[in-house]
């Protein structure tokens, strides 16, 4: 399982899980008759799924006795979110709730929080006024359901379109609620770890060494935090993945803050930073505050909202230090991926996405170098390749499947869960096709080295404008659709 923050322990030492991490789809639509399976295969299958939703449906009822609900388990179903955690939509007793389940006690091994953690934070950020969901059942070994819990199910959806489609007014509301996560007693979460920053940017910098060592933008990136370590700050509760995405918002209202499995304790101004990073204001680029305001509109909230005193400085170094992070946790799904720990075609896709934030870091950053350089001309984009006049190309069969997948698979297919993952297939076709076509390699180890060393930075002759070229051209092979691609093309090449 890949990690994430690295932590000193008030009581036994652990690392950080990524949890989270959004694909891009960009499925065809196009239609046909053609058949997926045959009937019987079909009959089999449908026999399989309703198997399992049976013995699940057995298994939660007997959980929701104990916890004082009585009746039939109705209208269960898996939610199409999570890329690691498996929740469950279901209905008893006229009240609707959502299973929360890892997919394996392996799994849950390696998490920062283990589930009845999780579970308690949510019942003390609850206690303490936030907005999160009611905990109401916990699972235990005798339920033969693995781990994790049950929750009441709360209004809204956290569908990122709904909550960027809100009135400016829930950007308070986060602020609002983040303010009452940090004003939470760390004795009462005796449990949480700590991060410091100093500690954190060298684990940081060896997980970058086991990555490879070798993305010019990360060992910038590294670089940077090492020159700028800010002063030790008050400890408080920190939720660690709040953002759009991981809230319920019912009519333009925040009804809930979810997935609590990064909670620790440190600097508020890491919780107020992330949810700032480009990724997570999902195209929102003129929006630097959780996509719906600006930065300065973010602070003004938490401060009157009783959060500490907004620090500028503080602010940008954990900007940039999660997008580091960010970007080493999708690296290291690829070493989830070729360990075993996790062989999903999703993990294999969200490594890719480390080209994203090659060029979130190239952005932060590029203020270092001198005028000069930022002035510079890119250098030439490299030509198309040649375009087919005989056999196929093996680009060309790639795109041939993905269209046989859209118009004859994905008709067959429920909405939901499968369509996604079908999705993910389809970017994953995207990307080799891409690849095949031209991608420049991102690995550059003994520029690395030097950048790490302090023998080269932006100020040398015609580096950033080489970095620039190079994220573009990379980004455009991996993840094509992410929105500060089109914009940094705009901004850069205007130069040339």
């Amino acid at each position: 399982m890949a990690r994430g923050l690295p932590y000193r322990e008030l009581e036994p030492n652990r690392t950080l899980d990524i949890n989270r991490a959004i694909n891009d789809s960009g499925a065809n639509n196009s239609k046909a008759n053609s058949p997926m399976k045959s009937g019987r295969e079909e009959r089999m299958a449908a026999d399989a799924q309703q198997g399992l939703a049976d013995g699940l449906a057995e298994g939660l009822e007997q959980v929701m006795t104990r916890a004082g609900w009585r009746g039939m388990v109705t209208g269960l179903l898996r939610l199409s979110g999570g890329a690691n955690m498996q929740s469950w939509r279901f209905e008893i007793g006229g009240e609707a709730f959502v299973l929360r389940r890892a997919p394996s006690a392996e799994w849950v091994a390696n998490r920062q929080l283990d589930m009845a953690k999780e579970a308690a934070v949510i019942r003390c950020a609850r206690a303490g006024g936030v907005p999160a969901p009611e905990v109401v059942a916990e699972l235990t070994p005798e339920d033969d359901l693995g781990l994790g819990f049950i929750m009441r199910c709360v209004p809204g959806s956290p569908d990122p379109e709904n909550a960027l489609s809100s009135p400016p007014a829930l950007l308070g509301e986060i602020a609002t609620a983040m303010a009452g996560v940090h004003a939470l007693d760390p004795a009462a979460l005796p449990f949480l770890p700590v991060l410091e920053p100093a500690a954190g940017v060298e684990v940081l910098a060896a997980q970058f060494e086991e990555a490879g060592g070798d993305r010019p933008p990360i060992a910038l990136g590294l670089a940077w935090l090492r020159a700028n370590l800010p002063p030790p700050a008050p400890l408080a509760v920190l939720h660690g993945d709040l953002r759009i995405g991981n809230i319920m918002v019912e009519g333009g209202r925040l009804s809930a803050v979810l997935d609590w499995e990064l909670a620790h304790l440190g600097d508020v101004h890491e919780d107020l930073a992330f949810g700032c990073m480009t990724v997570w204001r999902f195209g929102r680029l003129d929006k630097r505050g959780f996509g719906l305001g600006q930065i300065e509109d973010l602070a003004r909230a938490y401060e009157a909202a009783g959060g500490t005193m907004f620090d500028p400085a503080r602010f940008r170094f954990w900007l940039v230090y999660r997008t580091v992070w960010w970007a080493l946790s999708a690296l290291s799904m690829g070493k989830g991926w070729r360990s075993g720990a996790d062989r999903s075609l999703e993990r294999v896709v969200v490594a890719r996405r480390a080209a994203e934030q090659d060029l979130d870091l190239l952005l932060l950053l590029e203020a270092e170098a001198p005028e000069a350089e930022r002035a510079r001309p890119l250098p030439p984009a490299p030509p198309p390749p040649p375009a087919c006049a005989g056999e196929p190309s093996a680009a060309e069969i790639l795109t041939a499947i993905s269209e046989w997948l859209a118009a004859t698979v994905k008709p067959h297919m429920a909405a939901g869960r499968e369509r996604f993952e079908l999705a993910v297939a389809q970017n994953a076709l995207g990307i080799v096709r891409r690849e095949l076509a031209g991608r420049p390699s991102p690995h550059d180890r003994a520029l690395c080295e030097a950048i790490l060393a302090g023998r080269t930075t932006l100020a040398e002759p015609g580096l950033l404008a080489t970095l620039r070229r190079r994220a573009l051209d990379t980004l455009a092979a991996d993840m094509p659709k992410y929105p500060a691609l089109s914009e940094a093309r705009r901004i850069w090449e205007s130069t040339t």
